[in-house]
């Protein structure tokens, strides 16, 4: 278990994301606490929550059913077991594109590649987050070049990497893609690895790779 003087700190960061108005936090607050569970993003951000609220929070993703249950279960905690907690385990990774146009990047990833928008942030907006199953990508608003021009069609420089379970889902998806009229900077093919890859170019020239079995 984290340190207690942590755990405040991280209350601390939540009331502070709320009281900014920050979407993904709100996500987070219905996730865990009951009384927001039936909200939508803005209704929760235009909510009361103290401090005590971004305690619950913590505490309740901790798995207890509050802050006090929380503070006497780190208190009880040995140096014995503190030594035998295992490592952090990372569960989840999110890829981040560079887009010059939040609206058009939304309307590609959720038209032609079947994604749908999980949030918008921003007053006029310059981050959102797009989600299909179990892939989740962010896409960040910048108005400058970040690469030399063509050097990521000409290296083949991926953006994100997203990968199926079967042969017959990653050629399904390729084709549902193809017949949807989306830009490929590679057709499917069978990877010397053993895979079976293809590559979406999106308007941006953010180059997603998607990647299954060459054979179930």
């Amino acid at each position: 278990m984290p340190n207690i003087e942590n755990l405040k700190k991280q209350a601390k960061q939540y009331l502070r994301w709320h009281r900014e108005g920050y979407y993904p936090v709100a996500a987070q607050i219905r996730g865990a606490l009951p009384r927001f569970r039936h909200m939508r993003d803005v209704e929760i951000l235009e909510s009361s929550f103290k401090l005590a609220d971004a305690q619950e929070l913590v505490a309740r993703q901790m798995g207890f059913e509050g802050w006090q249950a929380l503070k006497s279960g780190a208190a009880a905690m040995t140096d014995e077991s503190r030594q035998t907690t295992p490592r952090p385990i990372l569960s989840s990774i999110e890829a981040q594109l560079f887009v010059v146009n939040i609206k058009s990047s939304c309307d590609f990833y959720t038209d032609k590649l079947d994604f749908a928008v999980k949030f918008v942030y921003g007053d006029p907006p310059y981050y959102a987050q797009v989600i299909r199953d179990n892939a989740r990508i962010n896409l960040r608003l910048v108005l400058e070049p970040v690469f030399i021009a063509g050097v990521r069609k000409r290296e083949g420089l991926l953006s994100a990497s997203i990968t199926v379970a079967t042969a017959k889902e990653i050629k399904q998806l390729f084709l549902s893609y193809q017949g949807a009229g989306v830009s490929f900077h590679q057709a499917l093919k069978k990877e010397p690895w053993g895979a079976r890859t293809f590559i979406v170019s999106d308007p941006d020239e953010n180059l997603i790779l998607f990647a299954g079995p060459a054979a179930d």
